[in-house]
């Protein structure tokens, strides 16, 4: 069961009994593997259970896709179980590191893109895709510094890299603006140039100020609501691509589902939106006398 050009909430246990009654049309959600890949027990039947009622997409976290060493072996291995288990519409992960010497950093690392982080990370991607038996999407990370080393374009990497390995690209729109504003250059003008074709899935999510520095610098928090300048640059690249499935993110200050159906009713209606605009604008061949 795929999951429709539609907008989805990320499944949050505190929801487990209002996710599993939802029943707005398109409705889907967006699990962290990490924290279901076991053998049994309440939580992974209570996500069977969902995925029995909405398509279901897997997120992960920790695959290191741009680390050094190939994926952990055993963690793939376990991803593929719960992969097979569950039939998940799409599973996707970051573009970055999180794992050094057989140990798991907290958090999402930059790396400079070279040409040969290109040909490992192409390696790391299709040895995940080999286990799954299914092609993933690879997501545009947060940047919070200038790296030195830079090689490529960070829109021709990706592009590259989903070329080389068949792979999808996933669109994480509140970091376009987190990394727009920290390294100060365009958004809207990044946005333009994404290949929409590429893409299979969107994320949308609210940042904060950094403590110590303010509005110097901000953090990809997942903590907040979507920012109306994100909400604005959503619109504008869905009007340009089309439907595509659109996942609200909230990972902290968690609020109550009434409040997370608010923020997903606004992307359904920019879906919804494009939707009738397409289906009511003629081609080149169809235009009337």
């Amino acid at each position: 069961m795929d999951a429709p050009p539609a907008a989805g909430l990320g499944l949050k246990p505190e929801h487990f009994d209002e996710a599993l009654r939802a029943s707005q049309p398109g409705m889907w959600f967006e699990a962290h593997p990490e924290n279901y890949m076991v053998d049994g027990g309440p939580r992974l039947a209570w996500l069977e259970a969902v995925r029995q009622r909405h398509p279901l997409s897997l997120h992960g976290v920790s695959l290191s896709l741009a680390g050094e060493a190939p994926p952990d072996a055993a963690h793939l291995r376990r991803l593929a179980a719960l992969a097979r288990r569950l039939q998940p519409a799409r599973v996707s992960d970051h573009l970055a590191w999180s794992r050094s010497g057989g140990r798991y950093l907290p958090d999402l690392l930059p790396f400079p893109r070279t040409t040969q982080a290109l040909h490992r990370i192409a390696a790391h991607v299709q040895q995940v895709q080999d286990a799954l038996g299914l092609s993933i999407a690879v997501e545009n990370p947060s940047h919070y510094l200038h790296l030195p080393g830079h090689a490529w374009d960070e829109i021709e990497f990706l592009e590259t890299l989903a070329r080389r390995t068949g792979c999808a690209l996933l669109l994480d729109i509140n970091n376009v603006h987190v990394s727009a504003h920290n390294l100060g250059y365009d958004a809207a003008a990044w946005l333009d140039r994404f290949p929409v074709a590429l893409v299979s899935e969107v994320h949308l999510a609210g940042h904060t100020q950094d403590p110590q520095l303010g509005a110097a610098l901000l953090v990809d928090s997942h903590d907040a609501p979507v920012a109306p300048e994100v909400w604005a640059l959503y619109r504008r690249f869905i009007a340009r691509a089309g439907p595509v499935p659109t996942l609200i993110e909230r990972d902290g200050n968690v609020p109550a589902f009434a409040e997370l159906l608010r923020e997903r009713s606004i992307a359904a209606d920019v879906l919804r939106s494009v939707g009738r605009v397409a289906e009511g604008t003629p081609t080149c061949n169809e235009v009337p006398a």
